[in-house]
């Protein structure tokens, strides 16, 4: 009997944990599925903000001057821009500008997927944020992609970007030129037509933006107008230039009196024309992109 009461205890036992077992599966089943917190935003404080040890160096971008340009400016369309960034660590391997209506779009593709999140604004900002305003990346082959709305070209735009790896907001600061897109994006340009130019000579101001700033070109340049184009020689204020790019066309210089010397084509007054110049001032020949300006408000007929 004393064998047959411990069976019946044990089994007793059995039939209570199977019981407490089962409401509790059950308990589990019946609550609502608690929705997981990304460690990314798990803390959301001012001490999730790296600081100025914890960066690398920041680099200046945009030029002084820009002059934002809005989506209304601009043909609809989709397209390739070029996006210059504070810093060297926010590698952006390729940028797709969409334009529709009075809105624009932009879908950065990152080199890695070292990002979790975007936030339009500081950093001290996203850490304060909820995180229903963060920008998400999709993740595809091991790269990152976030879209978001832009408000305007050639603007500094503060983002901040959070890092999976060091779990910290780090500050950016991001330009999108509006240099780098083909002139038929614009919805108007002008043109030695546009300003009903007639065949000769002329002068106008010109200013050049880019590079680390030691070079320069002469304020004023002289024009030829033919047949409706426009081609303008620029002076350097050094001999090092060998030749430029101008929409892929390469133009070899005149080199006299210490100075680089160019004809090139001018496509469009008012507005920051991308070219590239060759320079064999270092310890080998180095392409360096800028933007020249030609002004026409300034433009005068000319004597040569």
């Amino acid at each position: 009997m004393k064998c047959n009461g411990k069976k019946q205890g044990a089994a007793a036992l059995l039939a209570l944990c199977l019981l407490t077992g089962c409401a509790a599966q059950t308990a589990r089943e019946a609550a609502p599925a608690e929705q997981p917190v990304p460690a990314e935003t798990a803390e959301s404080n001012t001490s999730a903000v790296a600081d100025v040890s914890q960066m690398t160096t920041v680099e200046s971008v945009g030029s002084e001057g820009m002059t934002p340009v809005s989506a209304s400016a601009l043909v609809d369309g989709v397209y390739n821009i070029n996006v210059d960034s504070s810093s060297s660590m926010f590698k952006i391997t390729d940028c797709e500008l969409t334009v529709g209506g009075d809105a624009m779009t932009v879908k950065l593709i990152m080199s890695s997927d070292s990002y979790g999140y975007l936030y339009l604004g500081t950093a001290e900002e996203a850490a304060a944020a909820d995180a229903a305003d963060y920008i998400a990346p999709a993740v595809e082959n091991g790269v990152g992609t976030f879209v978001f709305p832009l408000a305007a070209l050639d603007q500094q735009i503060d983002c901040a970007a959070w890092s999976r790896s060091k779990e910290l907001w780090y500050d950016r600061t991001l330009v999108f030129r509006s240099d780098s897109l083909p002139l038929a994006a614009f919805e108007t340009l002008t043109t030695a037509e546009s300003l009903g130019l007639a065949d000769g000579p002329y002068v106008c101001d010109v200013t050049l933006a880019g590079g680390s700033g030691k070079a320069s070109v002469d304020e004023q340049a002289f024009l030829l107008v033919k047949d409706g184009a426009v081609t303008a020689q620029i002076t350097w204020s050094s001999a090092n230039y060998d030749y430029m790019l101008v929409d892929g066309v390469r133009y070899d210089a005149e080199i006299g009196n210490g100075h680089s010397v160019f004809t090139i084509p001018v496509a469009a007054f008012d507005r920051p024309l991308a070219v590239v110049a060759d320079t064999t001032a270092m310890s080998q020949p180095y392409e360096i992109e800028y933007t020249l300006t030609f002004d026409s408000a300034t433009l005068q007929t000319h004597q040569w």
